[in-house]
């Protein structure tokens, strides 16, 4: 039952098993046991990172497709959600109403970057997305009377969605069972659905055709696949996952503006999580986007820690100071690459045919 769950795609790795379990039983079980709000948030970010980076994986991992466009796809599902929302007002039909335009206007922009962009090779189809999404940035904070401009969009959700919701007026296991609670339970359904569908589509016949052209687009090309229809079509499947990672960051934060989903940073991101965490592989999107965020969102704290036990010692209460904490997660991310160039999953996999 597992194993068709999972399309027949198992970790392979007794320890990757162990981890990816243990990323699972936490994000499921997340207001139980990291009461608060901060914790919460993390969690919550990292269900709609993984839905993210997956998608962008199946460009990347999969097809061999380099785009610097995903988060214009990211932005246009929290734009679609913000503005259904103000628009509309709180709703169940305003979120579906939304939900549904973006993933319109997602699937028409990529088929149209797809049909005029993937027949051009390499870094040059890389510019033109990195073209397309920094203009698509400058119109969405320029088009203030529906976006909200730089300010971006406040909106609010269904009642039973809202923080000030309680389902009960005493807390159940150490959690308040309110409009958040719901929420990200809501988050998680939809992350576990989405990353299923994401692996059923990778182990696919249609997924197999993609790593083929992946591997020697010449040969796939040869075989009688017709190249650019499968990149096309995998552009407009990423496009369409991340559109609904953007759904799900704008339900979860009722607020959206361009540096929230369309920052430039959240591109680099999400490239650093999939190299983490291992490239062509769906199982990287989850370990990656769980390492990276708690490192990103911990990483200052452990470091304040550190800094206040080391007060005796010369010179490193300096080097450990939370104001540096950037250059160690950049030194962190040079020994992740060096000591795991396939990444986490792609690692444990070797040492697992070893």
């Amino acid at each position: 039952m597992l194993n068709r769950l999972l399309s027949h795609d198992l970790p392979r790795n007794r320890l990757l098993a162990v981890v990816l379990v243990a990323i699972f039983l936490c994000l499921a079980f997340a207001p139980f046991l990291f009461p608060g709000a901060k914790a919460l948030n993390v969690s919550a970010k990292i269900l709609i990172f993984i839905v993210l980076v997956a998608s962008y994986d199946l460009l990347l991992g999969y097809t061999g497709i380099v785009s610097f466009a995903h988060t214009m796809f990211f932005g246009i599902g929290a734009y679609g959600i913000a503005i259904a929302c103000t628009r509309l007002g709180p709703g169940f039909g305003s979120l579906a109403i939304g939900a549904l335009c973006a993933v319109a206007l997602s699937l028409v922009l990529s088929l149209v970057i797809g049909l005029f962009s993937l027949r051009v090779r390499a870094i040059f189809y890389a510019m033109i997305t990195l073209a397309v999404a920094s203009a698509f940035q400058t119109l969405a904070s320029q088009l203030s009377q529906f976006t909200g401009g730089e300010d971006g969009l406040n909106f609010k959700l269904p009642e039973v969605l809202s923080p000030s919701f309680l389902l009960k007026e005493d807390q159940f296991l150490g959690a308040w069972l309110d409009g958040r609670f719901i929420t990200y339970y809501l988050l998680f359904a939809a992350c576990v659905l989405l990353f299923l569908a994401m692996l059923r589509i990778v182990n696919s016949p249609f997924g197999r055709v993609l790593q083929a052209i992946r591997e020697n687009d010449f040969r796939a090309e040869a075989i009688g696949y017709r190249i650019v229809v499968f990149r096309t079509l995998s552009n407009v499947l990423a496009a369409v996952f991340a559109t609904l990672a953007g759904c799900m960051l704008a339900v979860w934060l009722r607020y959206n503006g361009p540096d929230t989903s369309l920052s430039f940073e959240i591109m680099v991101d999400i490239l650093l999580i999939v190299v983490i965490g291992g490239m062509g592989t769906m199982y990287g999107a989850v370990c990656g986007a769980a390492m990276f965020l708690l490192a990103q969102n911990y990483l200052q704290d452990l470091m304040r820690l550190a800094a206040d036990a080391t007060q005796g010692i010369p010179l490193l209460p300096a080097l450990l100071s939370p104001d540096r904490w950037l250059l160690w997660l950049g030194i962190l991310f040079i020994l992740s690459v060096y000591f795991f160039p396939s990444g986490v999953v792609g690692k444990l996999r070797t040492w697992n045919a070893k």
